[in-house]
């Protein structure tokens, strides 16, 4: 094998990953050497294919910019499932495949005849990888989920909020991608156990058992003292830190993120702002007084900070050996020199021709470059699986086309 190959070079994966999360899986892998196919079908178009915004403004399943971004990496095949002789194709590819990848439903894939004993006859050391919302058993094993809903379920949204107000769901349904890489590394210890045993084994990977992990100082705060948490807005959730928030600065909905971590770090704060009296008080002259008088605190910390632009106050207050950041708008992102020296967001071509920009290589190594390659278009691999990997004469598959088993 070439010295720089990706790691998982010659490692082929069947993705009937579903939305975001599943495809995130395959998308990691991929971005890791992995050869990824996603399976689906015109015959039940997957939801992310039609959310906006579309490429030159044209609707349709293959120009959903989210899309490509969300499924950069993986190839596609489109199979209508509810055909025989489509699931026997499937299972052909499986049959020369390393990985399968499923978050529907516990029992869908059995119900498909693609339950993990049947795979094991194809391939016998197959790794199937399950995501379910709640996993293969137990009393919610049957539970619908969405990455906000799993937010729910895990006690995170019980969490988020203004403080002694009542819970504001967490917006954005980020459970997806969490669980999509968290559960790629999943597959690689699979892999790796199957190198040194050859074994290939079921992965039941619960999303809230993942989402959960956010939860942990709650968690061990409840264990440990008996205290069930609520929304405390920007303080920390153990009192941990204080002042611990996110503060005003100058501009339109410019803020900042202040942290202050220890009594040597609030002298470090206190020089920064040079030692104005306003801070110099018995109130807060121990961690134990800033917590004791928090909000007061925060609300004079934020006005100090309204006078000063974001990302100058984030450096002085860096410069002085405070954790403080701006907090970054998404238009912010795609400008910023960090993030563009790491190519966090690269601009590619599609294949259909117009230029968008998505995400790069989350996993980065020292050896070998991903490369990169936005979501696919329905079907995009279809000659490569159809006729080169599993050999279909032009005829057959031209029938199987014609039939709409391959759609």
């Amino acid at each position: 094998m070439n010295a720089n190959a990706l790691p998982l070079q010659g490692i082929r994966v069947v993705n009937f990953g579903w939305v975001w999360a599943g495809p995130v899986t395959g998308q990691t892998l991929s971005f890791l050497g992995a050869e990824v196919f996603k399976v689906e079908s015109r015959a039940r178009v997957d939801m992310t294919r039609n959310l906006p915004p579309f490429a030159e403004g044209k609707p349709s399943p293959d120009r959903s910019l989210s899309n490509h971004a969300c499924w950069a990496g993986n190839g596609s095949v489109s199979l209508n499932l509810k055909e025989p002789e489509a699931l026997q194709l499937v299972k052909d590819l499986i049959a020369q495949s390393d990985v399968v990848i499923e978050n529907f439903g516990p029992g869908v894939m059995e119900r498909l005849g693609l339950g993990y004993a049947e795979l094991c006859k194809l391939k016998q050391d197959i790794i199937l990888f399950s995501m379910p919302g709640a996993g293969l058993y137990g009393p919610m094993k049957d539970l619908r989920t969405y990455g906000l809903s799993l937010t729910s379920t895990t006690g995170l949204d019980s969490l988020v909020g203004y403080k002694g107000g009542d819970p504001v769901p967490v917006e954005n349904a980020f459970s997806d991608p969490y669980s999509g890489i968290f559960g790629a590394f999943a597959i690689i210890a699979a892999l790796n156990h199957r190198r040194n045993s050859g074994d290939g084994q079921h992965i039941d990977f619960s999303q809230q058992e993942a989402v959960m992990q956010m939860v942990g100082p709650a968690y061990m705060d409840y264990v440990l003292n008996g205290r069930s948490g609520g929304p405390k807005s920007n303080e920390h959730p153990l009192g941990a830190a204080a002042p611990h928030g996110v503060f005003p600065c100058k501009g339109d909905d410019r803020w900042i993120s202040i942290v202050v971590a220890s009594d040597d770090e609030w002298h470090k704060l206190l020089a920064a702002l040079k030692h104005p009296e306003w801070l110099k008080v018995t109130e807060f002259a121990t961690h134990e007084q800033r917590l004791l008088h928090i909000d007061t605190l925060h609300a004079l910390l934020g006005e100090w900070t309204a006078q000063f632009d974001d990302r100058e106050l984030a450096d002085l207050l860096q410069g002085f050996g405070v954790a403080a950041a701006p907090v970054l708008n998404v238009g912010d992102l795609l400008g910023d020199p960090h993030f563009q020296a790491r190519k966090t967001y690269i601009e590619v071509t599609h294949p259909l021709g117009f230029k968008e920009t998505i995400y790069g290589a989350y996993v980065k190594t020292s050896r070998s470059k991903p490369v990169i390659r936005p979501g696919p278009t329905i079907g995009q691999d279809n000659d490569t699986v159809f006729k080169k990997i599993l050999g279909l004469s032009e005829a057959r598959y031209n029938d199987l086309v014609e039939r709409q088993v391959i759609y």
